[in-house]
């Protein structure tokens, strides 16, 4: 079942998709890799195209990773490929709701269930309901992971008109959508509202840089082409929030910053970790 408090910004096209591919658990879950033992059941929510769900499963092999996506298609193909091409064995992909996941696992629980980029999507008012299902098919003893961007918080230098024009223009779409842009500060609030106490709660943060040529025009252009072909663009446009012409500068600006040699992007991410009692 598919909730539709759950609008995913970008959709599954290829420039969303190419970021996704990229991440790994290294680059993305470095904070959650010392709590992983050789044995533990995992269950990653929102797995897009499997790559960091393939990573916590060669973490535990003598454990097993559940994956779930909220709906059919092609990127839980392209995961369940990935595994079989990989010979990963000790994983599964299957559709499924953040909001129904005791209905969906029933008396099951995982020693970890972690989401990655998944809580600013969903509609923020019932972000704690999500965190609450995720504790509900945890183990006593277990963890609540979440690591979430934080939008107004990344930085990027040569500055530019087109840039905060970017920015400006994103924070809305977001949040026109329901979800909200600015999880990684959010985190703990949520997580208290769900009912975790504050001394069960472990907080960080994490950075993605791209400054070297390669790094920076690949994050560049990924984003140039996420403005105008991915779901962002239909989306924009339909709630009069951008207008085809502000969009074309958003490309522009996007493209400049990953032509100059001393162009800088950084992304923000806040962290959690939350012991269930």
């Amino acid at each position: 079942m598919q909730d539709n408090t759950v609008v995913y910004t970008h959709g599954h096209h290829e420039s969303v998709l190419r970021a996704h591919s990229w991440r790994t658990a290294q680059n993305s879950t470095a904070y959650l890799i010392p709590y992983i033992k050789e044995d533990m059941h995992i269950l990653d929510i929102g797995c897009g195209p499997g790559t960091i769900t393939l990573d916590f499963a060669r973490l535990v092999p003598k454990g097993h990773v559940t994956a779930i996506e909220p709906a059919p298609g092609d990127i839980l193909t392209q995961a369940q490929d990935l595994a079989t091409t990989q010979g990963v064995a000790n994983v599964e992909f299957r559709t499924g709701d953040i909001f129904q996941l005791e209905r969906m696992f029933g008396d099951r629980k995982f020693d970890i269930v972690h989401v990655h980029q998944v809580l600013q999507h969903i509609d923020r008012q019932r972000v704690p309901e999500a965190l609450m299902q995720m504790r509900a098919v945890t183990k006593p003893g277990g963890i609540v992971a979440a690591r979430e961007a934080d939008f107004s918080a990344m930085t990027w230098y040569p500055e530019s008109a087109g840039m905060t024009e970017w920015m400006e223009t994103y924070q809305l779409v977001t949040r026109a959508n329901g979800g909200e842009p600015d999880a990684g500060r959010r985190l703990v609030s949520w997580a208290l509202k769900a009912g975790f106490a504050r001394e069960n709660i472990t907080t960080s943060a994490g950075t993605w840089c791209y400054s070297n040529s390669g790094e920076r025009e690949w994050w560049c252009k990924l984003w140039a082409d996420r403005t105008v072909s991915s779901n962002f663009k239909p989306t924009a446009l339909k709630s009069g929030i951008a207008d085809q012409e502000k969009l074309d500068r958003i490309v522009a600006a996007f493209t400049e910053l990953g032509k100059s040699e001393d162009g800088w992007f950084t992304v923000l991410h806040g962290e959690i970790i939350c012991r269930v009692d």
